[in-house]
């Protein structure tokens, strides 16, 4: 069995109210594994835990905030230790310092209503500097420094999430599905396009039986007059809005294309801007949820003049 061996370890630190809580959430919802408020000393024990049996290892990049609340909490043997893991175990740690401005902290205390943690029963401004004459042996070794006194928790979140992110993390999970509407609008879709504009397939007799996965139905779809176009611009508004967001931290994204019936158009339909999306660098993941249901007349309505 493999032993644990994160690929990445950052230590989070910095002033109470400066945004830790913030930037740990953001790290976990990046892939991170995150442990807030870790005694160092079990440090050690966490790392050599040996991951689930039946796994491979686990090499995800590790995150774990400390601060001044952090049990047997000494700034200077914090330093001591993270030099003695980089030094003697070889492990790539990082530490990132939150800092923030004595007034816009004292701001945040007051608009919360929180105490500080240093100053229970005193002026949060008490706790303030206290607080940071603790930290200075962590503020001079930290690698990275963000000061949050003009960042509002999204504006912190979306730069952390543009300085931590990489391959595997950070990637929204983006589903393509197809449905029909006489079945019900899936629950939980974020985009939902609906597909019974383009001429039907199923009042073709030959084409009935088949579904949309099929060459000769998915040639008579985009026989329609309308499919270039709608397509095209379909296609470029997802690839539009997928990067925006990724860039907001939306985990999962699922796009339905739903027809009458849900085995013909949508089912094309899907399978075209999958592979589209595929082809531009996405990883979608394609469902079909009524392809197996069997063609019913009452459901598609009046075949018009189509």
């Amino acid at each position: 069995m493999s032993k644990r061996r994160p690929k990445q370890i950052l230590l989070v630190t910095g002033m109470s109210g400066a945004g830790k809580s913030t930037v740990l959430r953001t790290l976990e919802d990046l892939g991170w594994e995150v442990v807030d408020n870790l005694p160092l000393l079990l440090l050690n024990r966490l790392l050599d835990t040996e991951p689930p049996e039946g796994s491979d290892g686990d090499d995800r990049p590790l995150a774990f905030g400390i601060g001044t609340r952090t049990r047997a909490f000494d700034a200077d043997s914090i330093v001591r230790r993270i030099k003695k893991l980089r030094d003697e175990r070889g492990y790539d740690m990082g530490t990132l310092f939150l800092d923030c401005s004595g007034a816009e902290l004292e701001r945040r205390y007051s608009e919360t209503r929180r105490r500080h943690p240093l100053a229970l029963d005193r002026p949060a401004s008490d706790g303030i500097t206290r607080e940071r004459d603790l930290l200075q042996p962590l503020r001079r070794w930290a690698n990275r420094v963000i000061d949050t006194s003009n960042l509002s928790s999204n504006d912190l979140a979306q730069q952390i999430r543009k300085t931590f992110s990489g391959p595997g993390l950070g990637e929204t999970v983006l589903s393509i599905m197809s449905f029909g509407f006489a079945r019900s609008i899936p629950a939980g879709a974020d985009l939902v396009f609906d597909m019974r504009f383009l001429r039907n397939p199923h009042w073709v007799e030959s084409l009935r039986p088949g579904t949309g996965k099929d060459p000769d139905v998915a040639a008579y779809v985009a026989g329609d007059p309308a499919y270039d176009e709608a397509l095209e611009r379909i296609e470029g508004l997802i690839e539009l809005l997928l990067p925006r967001y990724q860039a907001e931290g939306k985990s999962y994204v699922t796009i339905a294309f739903g027809c009458t019936g849900g085995r013909h158009r949508s089912v094309h339909v899907a399978e075209r801007v999958a592979a589209r999306l595929h082809a531009a660098g996405f990883s979608p993941t394609v469902t079909h949820r009524d392809l197996q249901t069997a063609p019913q007349d009452s459901l598609e309505g009046p075949p018009g003049a189509r």
